[in-house]
């Protein structure tokens, strides 16, 4: 067999150990007999060695050890091999890369990728296959570089070339596809080697799983993408009908297509929702659950309506009830496929609850009223798949916008217990999303909060506001925010004392714009209440005026500096807090400023400054009063008495 040589060298390649393993004496006569001079007892080796490996993860990993992975390859490249030969060869590489995260490292370590691009350029067709099947495989894992896919630039027209061999081939390269298209770059190179005019036909294919790896490939590419969406919208005529289940959709949110268009919301909605109901495939289902979240995830109306159509939410607790029983007893091939698939029923389950009641109140209830659904999402979050634990917390975090539903579903079955569990040790995407809901759970009318607090949140919270993601720091202090608002003075004292001084004051200084105004929001709620105000600024007092003084002459949005000014009007109200103001005539200085500023709420909340220094009822009233009317105070507050906007009028 003649083929085209790229040149892959993987012999001089040694392969990194990725993890250790009992090497057996039967693995390594799987390798050894690879070696033998017989071509046709290599050939019946490695056939063998197929059927060992097949559900077998620590089999796999022992050959992968014994250095099964370079003779593979090199047996699969090499042009005296018989076609059966290296076609079994790729069938083995394809089925080591089914195992472990671990495994897929080797792999690519020993260089898998560029050996197996080779292969697909000699015309066997049943070798090509094999050779995309492992391909697919090692892309979709997510260890994989993607950005090996494009390092060679024939590689991607060659693929397109191979779409039309074999349903096969179509089903293989598209998934390849969907999975290596991560960036707008990606997005344009696939678009420019014509992906659109060669994947459209797919569309109409006889095979069910072509004609999905299909619209996944499309729906990828018009990711947010409005030149490949608007090319999309001018081949929908030809593929009317299936366009409607997924590019449709990708296209209304790159904003190609509104949402209230017909097409969206009288063909493409009722079909997704279609596609969710029990006679339809498992995957079907998954994606139909999948699309039809990201399709209605910004818009309040498709979610009403979506929730109305075909009883979709009581529809989607079947979702949840694999494998079944009678399955497991009756047929194991079917457990199989039930238990593959579980995950991500649940995921999408999740998913779609969480799209669902992310903004109507009596859409939440209806979830939540829905068949044992707090009990499984609170088994979701102590699912083994990160996946479906990700996607459960989505749902509660959007159940918890509900104030009745944090009064009684959520206290019911104490979901607080197992969020808490979750933030000990998560991934940050999982992070962001559970702190995200514990500032919910942790807000006044909560009946969470005090057994949150009993639990020891504060250290937790405080560790947040120092990571390195943005995100994290917001609902790390958002989270201490809603705690300190109407608390205790012994909670606000334990707050200030695990977030410290040093800390607090790295937050107001925080580039992020969400950051600093979460933290003037803590400061404002800390500094409530008289004594409060006056046994923190005793404490803490220099610190907080230099950065109030900071932020005031700073670059500042209108936002943040009015905050700034209501903290310093909530300083005026303590009883001794008070003196230092009035004894910092820099500061009075800038609180005149913008008693005269443009902004009108700018001006009001630094009257209330004033209002709250010279108030008649309380010790020294007089002596403030009339160092301000001195500094000139009176004649600016004449002058606002004049203001149009009526409520800076009356202060």
């Amino acid at each position: 067999m003649n083929c085209v040589d790229w040149e892959v060298n993987v012999l001089k390649i040694p392969i990194k150990l990725t993890m250790f393993t009992e090497v057996t004496a039967t693995s390594r006569h799987y390798v050894d007999r690879l070696f033998d001079p017989d071509p046709q007892k290599v050939l019946q080796g490695v056939i063998d060695m197929k059927n060992a490996v097949i559900g077998n993860n620590k089999q796999k990993a022992n050959l992968i050890v014994l250095g099964a992975v370079p003779r593979l390859l090199y047996l699969l490249q090499q042009s005296s091999s018989s076609a059966e030969l290296r076609t079994e060869c790729a069938v083995v590489l394809g089925s080591l890369a089914m195992g472990t995260e671990n495994n897929i490292k080797s792999l690519v370590d020993c260089h898998i990728i560029p050996a197996l691009l080779q292969g697909l350029l000699c015309p066997d067709l049943v070798f090509i296959e094999a050779c995309l099947r492992c391909l697919r495989t090692v892309f979709i894992s997510p260890v994989t570089p993607v950005q090996l896919l494009y390092t060679d630039p024939t590689v991607i027209p060659h693929l397109m070339s191979l779409l039309s061999r074999s349903q096969r081939t179509q089903e293989y390269i598209t998934q390849i596809f969907s999975h290596c298209c991560k960036t707008a770059e990606h997005q344009t190179v696939l678009f420019n080697h014509g992906a659109i005019q060669n994947i459209a036909p797919l569309l109409i294919s006889p095979s069910y799983k072509v004609r999905m790896q299909a619209l996944k490939c499309f729906s990828v590419l018009a990711y947010e993408n409005t030149q490949v969406s608007m090319t999309l919208v001018n081949e929908r005529k030809k593929y009317e009908m299936i366009f409607l289940s997924f590019s449709l959709t990708y296209m209304c949110r790159a904003g190609a297509i509104r949402t209230d268009d017909n097409c969206i919301v009288l063909k493409t909605l009722p079909c997704l929702v279609r596609m969710c109901s029990k006679d339809r495939l498992l995957e079907e289902r998954v994606e139909g659950a999948e699309t039809l979240a990201f399709l209605m995830e910004p818009d309040v109306e498709l979610q009403r309506i979506a929730s109305i159509t075909d009883h979709l939410v009581a529809m989607l607790a079947d979702y949840f009830k694999y494998p079944s029983s009678v399955s497991a007893i009756t047929d194991i091939k079917r457990l199989d496929h039930d238990l593959k698939h579980a995950h991500e029923l649940r995921q999408a389950a999740f998913k779609l609850y969480a799209s669902l009641g992310s903004n109507d109140e009596d859409i939440r209830k209806k979830i939540t009223e829905t068949e044992n659904m707090m009990d499984r999402i609170v088994s979701g979050l102590s699912e083994s798949s990160i996946k479906v634990r990700l996607a459960a917390v989505r749902c509660l975090h959007s159940l918890s916008r509900s104030v009745q539903q944090l009064r009684t579903s959520f206290h019911d079955h104490a979901v607080w217990k197992p969020l808490m569990k979750l933030l000990q040790n998560a991934p940050d995407e999982v992070l962001v999303m559970a702190s995200s809901t514990l500032c919910n759970l942790l807000l006044e009318f909560s009946p969470s909060k005090e057994p949150i607090l009993e639990s020891g949140v504060i250290e937790l919270l405080c560790s947040l506001t120092q990571s390195d993601s943005p995100a994290l720091r917001v609902n790390g202090i958002w989270a201490l925010m809603n705690m300190a608002f109407q608390a205790d003075q012994k909670v606000k004292v334990e707050i200030m004392r695990a977030l410290g001084t040093e800390q607090l004051f790295r937050l107001l200084s925080d580039p992020d714009a969400n950051v600093l105004m979460k933290t003037l929001g803590l400061l404002r709620n800390l500094l409530s209440t008289r004594p409060h105000i006056d046994q923190i600024m005793s404490s803490h007092g220099k610190q907080i005026m230099q950065a109030v003084t900071l932020i005031l002459e700073g670059e500042h949005s209108i936002e943040v500096k009015e905050q700034t000014l209501c903290i310093l009007a909530n300083i005026a109200d303590g009883n001794t807090a008070k003196e230092l103001i009035m004894t910092n005539d820099d500061m009075l200085q800038k609180v005149k400023y913008y008693m005269g500023h443009s902004n009108v709420k700018l001006q009001l909340a630094a009257t209330f400054c004033i209002s709250n220094l010279v108030w008649n009822e309380e010790d020294g009233s007089q002596e403030r009063q009339d160092k301000l009317r001195e500094m000139g105070f009176v004649d600016i507050l004449h002058k606002l008495t004049q203001a149009s906007d009526p409520n800076l009028c009356d202060r």
